[in-house]
Order: structure tokens, then C-alpha cells, then sequence
């Protein structure tokens, strides 16, 4: 079992995967999650759990890479090493096991034990000895068994090592350019695969097509900015990346369940 708590200028922005199961808090920080399939925002308050092998990167806004905010963490690292093969395998720990292979989808922690998970986590930043195991068994145990889990990934999947500098491009890429036209030559140039290769490589890979992966990390910009009530719909529109705003509402909605305006109706600056 490892903790790490990471006070940075924004948080690591390479997809990457481990074989650990990772527990994330998120103490302060903004911005899209990827995980497997997944794609999100995040934001203070939340709690992730990363299964073993899961490709994922926590990519901040880009306010955090100008130098005007700070991101904080603290993660918890484990896998069945840490109990010993004869205490994974007992019958006491069916529902430890099952809930490890649940989360190589990515789990998020909503609702009424999200506090005292949240609050248990912190408190493991600053503990050690005897103390610290009495907290992790704790931790495990409110999420184990917990309704309120919710599985990010439609199915688990790991990339091979050699894929990840080609798959962090086309992400990196991606995250630059949303707000203007992409054109499909020109990511399938820098993976350096045909364009048709290239549709087969990244639905191989994601499970979705690239238009899709790239439309959700429009509607991630756009909740962001929609949050912030500075910009009108239709600014936010043409700002990330939509060329008009009848087409925006259409997949906003597929993607969030609801219109831009409503979901900013829904907002707790709004009441």
C-alpha cells in the first residue's frame, strides 16, 4: 500500500495505466478525466478509483498550465500483493475481489458515503503505523460497500506499452486543437496511418470513433465554460469547436442528457 499526495501546477497529462488499484481525491483542480472509454470532468470533491491496467489520464483545464491555480491529490495505491495470496483467496474477501475486477471500468463515489470516504482518504495523507492499515480497511470497506458507485468505462481494457507515445499524441492533439475544425487526415497523419488504419487503430483501441471521443472533449470544454457564466451559449458554441449552434445543443444533449441551458438553468449559481 502506497499514499501519495500531490501538491502540483496542474496534474499529469500523459495517459498511462498501472497495475495498482488507484483511490483518488481530488482536494482542488478542474478538468477532463479519461478512463478507458470514459470521458468527463472532474473537480473538487471528487473520489476515483482506477482499476489495475486501466489507461487513464486526469488532464487539467488549461487555466492550471498558465500558472493561475494549483491542483492538490492525494492517491492510494494497492493491489492483491499487499494482502498475500492465502488472505486474497479467503472467502472473507469475495467481495474485495469483486469489486478489484469492477474497477479495472473506472468506479466514481457519489452520494452519501462520499464524505466519509472523502474524510477517511485525507486523514491517510498524514497517518502511518497500525493507524494507517486500520484507515485503508476502512476506506476499502465503505467502498466495497457502497450503492452509490458509479462505473465510468462501458468495458475494462489496457494498451500495450508500445501504444501509449501514439495514443498520448492523438489525446495531446486533441485536447490542443477542439476548438477548431480537426480533420481526420490530419490525425491519422500523426499517428502516421492511413485515415481508414487510423478509424480502425482508435475504435480498436477506445471502443468509439474519433469523432466521438473528440465531441465529448467538446462538451467537457463546454460544461466548464458553461459553469464559469461568463460567455453566452452561443459564444461557447463557435469556442469549442462547434460550427453552429443548433449542431451543439444536438450533442450536448446525446452526450449530457440535457441543452446547454438548461444544464446551466440547473447550476447552483443559477437558483
Amino acid at each position: 500500500m502506497r499514499v501519495q499526495v500531490d501538491a502540483v501546477p496542474y496534474f499529469y497529462d500523459q495517459l498511462h495505466q498501472h497495475p495498482e488499484i488507484q483511490i483518488m481525491y481530488i482536494d482542488r483542480g478542474e478538468g477532463t478525466l479519461i478512463a478507458g472509454d470514459y470521458v468527463g470532468r472532474f473537480q473538487p470533491g471528487d473520489l476515483y478509483i482506477i482499476g489495475s491496467g486501466l489507461p487513464h489520464v486526469f488532464r487539467s483545464d488549461q487555466s492550471y498550465y498558465k500558472g493561475t491555480s494549483t491542483c492538490r491529490s492525494i492517491s492510494l495505491y494497492f493491489d492483491e500483493r499487499y494482502f498475500g495470496k492465502e488472505l486474497w483467496g479467503a472467502n472473507e474477501l469475495s467481495a474485495f475481489r469483486k469489486f478489484a475486477e469492477i474497477s479495472q471500468r473506472g468506479l466514481q463515489l457519489t452520494g452519501s458515503d462520499l464524505p466519509e470516504a472523502s474524510k477517511i482518504i485525507q486523514s491517510l495523507g498524514t497517518s502511518s503505523g497500525f493507524d494507517k492499515v486500520l484507515l485503508f480497511f476502512s476506506l476499502l470497506r465503505i467502498i466495497v460497500e457502497s450503492k452509490s458507485k458509479k462505473i465510468l468505462a462501458l468495458q475494462s481494457g489496457k494498451l500495450l506499452t508500445s501504444e501509449e507515445t501514439r495514443m498520448n499524441s492523438i489525446v495531446e492533439f486533441t485536447f490542443r486543437e477542439s476548438h477548431r475544425k480537426i480533420y481526420l487526415t490530419e490525425v491519422a497523419n500523426l499517428a502516421s496511418l492511413s485515415v481508414e488504419a487510423f478509424c480502425r487503430y482508435f475504435k480498436l483501441h477506445t471502443r468509439k470513433t474519433y469523432i466521438t471521443f473528440l465531441n465529448e472533449v467538446r462538451v467537457s470544454n463546454a460544461c466548464r465554460l458553461l459553469i464559469q457564466k461568463n460567455f453566452t451559449i452561443q459564444q461557447i458554441c463557435y469556442q469549442t469547436g462547434f460550427t453552429n449552434v443548433s449542431n451543439f445543443n444536438r450533442i450536448f444533449k446525446r452526450f449530457t442528457g440535457k441543452s446547454p441551458l438548461v444544464f446551466r438553468k440547473q447550476l447552483p449559481f443559477s437558483k
